[in-house]
C-alpha cells in the first residue's frame, strides 16, 4: 500500500525498520507531473469527501465577510465548534461588524467571552479590532502576511482567514491538520518539535490544490474533528484510508507522537471571599497574565489570611467558612483554589481602590469573570439566607 508518491524511507534516524514515508518536495526524485498528480488526489479525496459528509450550516460558514470569518477562527483556536457556536452568536448580536466591536469596552469584551477560556484571545481581539478600525478604515489585510500582523492571528489562522474570506492559495496547519498529515503520510515525532513542524508545514503547503481551496481547507479541519480523531479514529470512513501510511502500518494509536512528558506543576492559593451586606468584594486581574483583565476574588498563597485583609484590602473580618477546594487545569499547570469565606466587620475607603469592587452577588455573577469564580459565586448565592 502507497501513500501519495511515496518511496521507502526509514521510519527515523536508527528505528531499523523501513516504512512508507513520502519524500520531502525537495528530495522528490518523481518527476513533477507524477507528484503533481498525487497531491492532486490527495486533494481531490478530501474535496469530494467534503461535499458529501463534511461540516455544513455552521453560522460562520458561506460567508465571505471577513469580520465573520476572523471571528470564528479566532474563537475556534483550541476550542471545540460546539462550544464556539453559542458565543460566536452572542458576539454577532452586541457587535455586529470591527467598528462595534472596536468601540466596547474590554471589560464587555471580556464578560460575552467569560467561559471560553484562554482569555488572551479575547484581549488580542479586541486589540485588533481597534486596529483595523483605526488604522485601516474597517478594512481587513487580503494576505496571510497583513493578517498575521493582528494581534493574535499565528500563520494558520491567517490563512484560514485568507482562504475562507479571499479565496487565497494559503496552507493551514492547527491540531487537526497536524494529526490528519501525521498519519497519512506517516511523519514521526512530536508535532510541536520545530524540525517535525518544519517538515509538516511543507507537507500542507505541497497539498494545496489550485481551485476549491475553501472546502478543501474545510475539509482538512472537519477530517481532523470528527473521523480522524486523537482516540478512536474512524477508519473506515475516512477518504484517505486506502492511502493512509498510519492505517496500513497500524500505527494510528502511535501517529502522531504524544508531547514529551513532563511534570505538571501544582499552583495552590487561597481565595478571600468577603461578604459584606449582601455584597462581595472582586479584584481585575492585571493583563497580560492568568485571566488577564477579569474579575476574581482576592488571592493569597500563603500567610495569615486576616492579617492580609486588613493590611491589603482595608477589612477587619471574621472567619465564616472554610468552603470545599476548586481545581482548575490550564495548558502548563493545574490550579488548586481554596475559597475562605469571611464576613467584614469594618471596611476602610482602601477597600474601594481602583481595580477592586464591591458588587452584589447577582450583579457579581454577571460580570466578567472565569468559570471557576462564577462556580462559586454561583454557591454563595444559593446559600441560605
Amino acid at each position: 500500500m502507497r501513500a501519495w508518491g511515496c518511496g521507502k524511507r526509514p521510519r527515523g534516524i536508527g528505528a531499523g525498520k523501513w516504512c512508507r514515508v513520502p519524500p520531502l518536495a525537495s528530495n522528490l526524485r518523481k518527476p513533477a507531473a507524477h507528484y503533481n498528480r498525487a497531491v492532486s488526489e490527495f486533494a481531490k479525496s478530501l474535496v469530494r469527501w467534503q461535499r458529501a459528509h463534511g461540516r455544513h450550516g455552521l453560522p460562520w460558514q458561506d460567508t465571505r465577510d471577513p469580520y465573520r470569518v476572523w471571528l470564528s477562527e479566532v474563537m475556534l483556536q483550541q476550542t471545540q465548534v460546539e462550544a464556539v457556536i453559542p458565543y460566536y452568536e452572542r458576539f454577532l448580536e452586541r457587535f455586529p461588524d470591527v467598528h462595534a466591536l472596536a468601540g466596547a469596552t474590554e471589560d464587555e469584551v471580556l464578560r460575552l467571552w467569560s467561559g471560553l477560556g484562554y482569555y488572551a484571545r479575547a484581549r488580542n481581539l479586541h486589540r485588533a479590532a481597534q486596529m483595523v478600525a483605526a488604522d485601516r478604515a474597517g478594512r481587513f489585510p487580503d494576505t496571510v502576511e497583513g493578517l498575521s500582523a493582528l494581534p493574535g492571528v499565528g500563520r494558520s489562522t491567517a490563512a484560514a482567514i485568507a482562504a475562507f474570506a479571499f479565496g487565497r492559495r494559503a496552507a493551514i496547519l492547527d491540531g487537526n491538520v497536524k494529526r490528519v498529515l501525521a498519519r497519512a503520510f506517516g511523519i514521526d515525532g512530536f508535532p510541536g518539535e520545530p524540525a517535525v513542524e518544519a517538515r509538516l508545514w511543507r507537507l500542507a503547503e505541497d497539498q494545496l490544490p489550485r481551485r476549491d481551496i475553501g472546502r478543501y481547507t474545510q475539509a482538512l479541519m472537519d477530517l481532523g474533528a470528527t473521523l480522524c480523531t486523537r482516540v478512536r479514529p474512524r477508519c473506515d470512513a475516512c477518504p484517505l484510508g486506502p492511502r493512509c501510511v498510519a492505517r496500513s502500518q497500524g500505527r494510528t494509536a502511535e501517529l502522531p507522537a504524544p508531547r514529551p512528558r513532563k511534570p505538571y506543576p501544582q499552583r495552590e492559593v487561597t481565595w478571600l471571599v468577603l461578604l459584606d451586606a449582601g455584597r462581595v468584594l472582586l479584584e481585575r486581574r492585571p493583563a497580560p497574565g492568568l485571566w488577564g483583565g477579569l474579575w476574581t476574588f482576592p488571592e493569597i498563597g500563603s500567610g495569615r489570611a486576616s492579617a492580609y485583609c486588613r493590611q491589603e484590602l482595608g477589612c477587619e473580618v471574621r472567619l465564616l467558612e472554610r468552603m470545599e477546594s476548586l481545581e482548575h487545569g490550564f495548558t502548563h499547570f493545574r490550579l488548586h483554589a481554596r475559597p475562605m469565606l469571611y464576613a467584614v466587620r469594618k471596611a476602610t475607603p482602601r477597600a474601594e481602590q481602583p481595580g477592586r469592587l464591591w458588587l452584589d452577588l447577582a450583579e457579581a455573577q454577571r460580570a466578567a469573570a472565569p468559570v471557576p469564580v462564577k462556580k462559586l459565586l454561583a454557591r454563595l448565592a444559593s446559600r441560605p439566607a
